[in-house]
């Protein structure tokens, strides 16, 4: 066969391929009969319709179904953006005690630590997320030593932080850097890398720099100064031209968005003394900040407001488990929503209970959030803080068709997703642990594959 046939013929299948996957993407979907909270401009609307194609949303409002669209009725249920889960471990780890792909222990590298490179979208928890209506989730670093997550006592009797043992050996300031990812069926799950820096602060910062809250800040600033120092002095130290630094260059290279204010920087962080000092020091050194915790961030949460600092909170937090969260309350969340912080929603853990995600924002608002607030802090406000608003968080045109349809008010645990779409595409509400269910109830059936 001559070399301009084959070709020819590579070409014509390349063509026919792209034809035959061109339909089922370009389908055109109408969620109708739809009580619709966009998160976004046109707010709530009582009675509408969501137009999907080409996997982005086309129109939301009060019109019909386009001909020839596929209708998903939802029969008066509510319709929402898809939930966003931050301080998310899913992709990252499946038992914690058998390890995670998130935490580094010993290894020459903080700040370059990405962990977009090391997410499994095969992991078996993504299903069960979904189901509880989360598209998507934010996925950090475990700190080494302390940070993120809640504190899990263990049968064996030891102690877990962060699926990290208490008194393990602490890392560097930084643990690496942190991915938006969705949870649609299918091989590809990231959306977006390096959308953060996260660190630990508090008392789990102070380890980190050994022993004293103060060094901790000292050791930034000169971490900081090195950082600008490079960035203008490349050629130099490439020469070998350079002064004492204090990190890698990969770490000099991932915290140049840091110090240019283009990544914000996560940081665990629970006193309202030391969220004083986080606020003080991110303007000095003019960085975005995120607080992560927060446990008693209700006693700052006028400052925090000031500052247009947003925050990542448990809202079931109440029991202090160490003197760094002496002021829970289940209020924590609406005492500073009402202050005019924005907050976003983290689960119990960072993985196995991302589900609950949506009770947990119920029951900030039965202790005095404003209903809205709490979609929002689920939603958009995420999006937001983590640069993808552009594309998630909203039901507006030209965003991705992350859309979750409900039986009723999604905060209800009575109510449950009816059809949730990633990407424009509706998924599977289903997971390995309910065939399992179905299997040894019928014993005849084949093992399950893997469901996500």
């Amino acid at each position: 066969m001559s070399r301009t046939r084959k070709t020819t013929l590579l070409v014509a299948a390349a063509a026919a391929s792209m034809l035959i996957a061109v339909p089922a993407f370009a389908e055109t979907v109408a969620i109708v009969n739809a009580h619709i909270f966009t998160c976004g401009a046109q707010g709530e609307i009582a009675n509408g319709t969501v137009v999907i194609k080409d996997g982005k949303i086309v129109s939301v409002g009060a019109g019909s179904a386009p001909a020839g669209a596929r209708v998903i009725d939802a029969h008066g249920g509510v319709v929402t953006p898809g939930l966003i889960a931050p301080d998310s471990e899913i992709g990252g780890v499946e038992v914690g005690q058998l390890g995670n792909d998130l935490s580094l222990k010993g290894a020459d590298i903080g700040a370059a630590f990405d962990v977009s490179y090391g997410l499994d979208p095969d992991t078996t928890i993504g299903p069960v997320a979904r189901m509880g209506g989360i598209t998507d989730a934010i996925v950090m670093p475990i700190p080494s030593g302390g940070g993120g997550g809640e504190d899990l006592d263990l049968d064996d009797g030891s102690e877990f932080t962060a699926g990290v043992p208490k008194g393990s050996a602490v890392g560097g300031l930084f643990a690496g850097q942190a991915a938006v990812v969705n949870l649609a069926d299918g091989p590809d799950m990231l959306v977006k890398s390096r959308v953060a820096m996260v660190a630990p602060f508090g008392g789990a910062g102070a380890k980190a720099a050994g022993g004293s809250r103060g060094a901790e800040f000292v050791e930034l600033k000169d971490i900081f100064e090195d950082v600008r120092w490079y960035a203008k002095n490349r050629a130099a130290y490439d020469k070998g031209e350079t002064r004492d630094l204090h990190v890698s260059r990969a770490d000099l290279e991932a915290l140049i968005p840091v110090v240019e204010g283009r990544q914000p920087l996560v940081i665990y962080v629970d006193r309202a003394s030391d969220i004083r000092q986080a606020l003080r020091f991110a303007s000095e050194q003019h960085i975005k900040l995120i607080l992560d915790g927060a446990a008693e961030g209700w006693r700052v949460a006028d400052e925090i407001a000031a500052s247009h600092t947003p925050v990542i909170v448990y809202p079931l937090q109440d029991l202090p488990v160490d003197f760094e969260q002496l002021g829970s309350t289940l209020e924590n969340s609406a005492r500073m929503s009402n202050a005019g912080v924005e907050l976003m929603f983290k689960a119990a853990d960072g993985a196995h209970r991302i589900r609950e995600t949506r009770y947990d924002a119920g029951n900030a608002v039965a202790h005095g959030m404003k209903w809205q607030a709490a979609l929002d802090a689920v939603t958009i406000n995420p999006a937001r803080a983590f640069g993808v608003a552009d594309r998630k968080g909203s039901l507006e045109p030209g965003k991705d068709a992350d859309v979750v349809v409900w039986s009723g008010d999604p905060f209800e645990p009575s109510s449950q997703p009816q059809a949730v779409i990633i990407g424009g595409r509706e998924q599977p509400l289903t997971s390995r642990q309910i065939e399992l269910q179905k299997r040894y109830q019928s014993l005849g059936s084949p093992y399950p594959v893997q469901y996500h």
